[in-house]
């Protein structure tokens, strides 16, 4: 047995993992995963060479590169039993605030909101996939994947369309309190998803956990919504609402191409 270790740049929260996860759940010589996501480090348990375990995790465009491969003789792994019903956690948290901050985005006209509700159903569409994909068949589950990338692909191009809309257009201001406010609440919920998950690896040290909250994309979006509340009141526009918006929109389709790729 193998033990070879990775350096993946983007993997800053769970849904990169279970991308990870899908990627590698055909390769046949891939005995086990052990990830490290606040120090970025994936460990492979294989059998025989690293290339197709590589090629598979680059195809990703997660930044990922080899750091050491050495033999171990550890041949059994500790079973997360509660996987599944962690995912079902998430999902759940994740699809909710996706209806919240898509509801209220259109009440408030934010489209920072509306974005932010794309990323949380990004997320919610890996967590599902990781559900649906059990006892599936490798084909069916790129089957599941494709459909909710291209799905995630066509919203973020209606919003686009609806920012330059906005942006040609004669249109009121977003209400910022409300972009502040749920903005803050989806952070929270961002930040009690990687706890679980993080807490499920057996890994509590409070400063491992503070890294990955602070360091992942979702919770760096929500605060760029709530900052673009705050600019919304005191330049009386809506163009920091636009922007923040916009970034999110190419944030989503990065991610549903990530997807297709699984």
């Amino acid at each position: 047995m193998l033990k070879t270790i990775f350096y993946i740049a983007k993997m800053d929260c769970p849904s990169e993992e279970n991308l990870i996860r899908m990627k590698l759940d055909g390769v046949l010589e891939v005995a086990n995963l052990d990830f490290d996501i606040p120090n970025r480090k994936l460990i492979v348990f294989h059998a025989g060479q690293t290339d197709q375990i590589e090629k598979s995790i680059n195809e990703l465009n997660l930044g990922g590169k080899i750091i050491s491969t050495e033999v171990t003789d550890q041949l059994e792994f500790k079973k997360n039993t509660n996987q599944k019903k962690l995912l079902w956690t998430v999902l759940g948290i994740n699809f909710s605030f996706f209806l919240i901050e898509m509801s209220t985005g259109l009440i408030s006209k934010s489209m920072g909101l509306v974005a932010d509700s794309l990323d949380m159903l990004a997320d919610s569409f890996v967590y599902g996939i990781s559900l649906l994909a059990v006892g599936r068949t490798l084909i069916r589950k790129k089957q599941i994947a494709k459909l909710a990338g291209y799905f995630q692909i066509l919203l973020a191009i209606i919003g686009f369309i609806e920012v330059l809309r906005r942006f040609f257009g004669v249109e009121k201001l977003p209400d910022f309190s409300t972009m502040i406010i749920v903005s803050v609440f989806a952070l929270i919920a961002n930040g009690i998803c990687l706890y679980l998950l993080q807490k499920s690896k057996s890994r509590e040290e409070a400063h491992m956990k503070a890294s990955m909250i602070f360091t992942s994309n979702d919770v760096i979006i929500n605060l760029g919504v709530i900052t673009a509340g705050f600019l919304v009141s005191w330049m009386n526009s809506i163009k920091p609402d636009l922007i923040i918006g916009t970034v999110v929109f190419v944030l989503v389709i990065q991610g549903a191409i990530r997807i297709l790729k699984i």
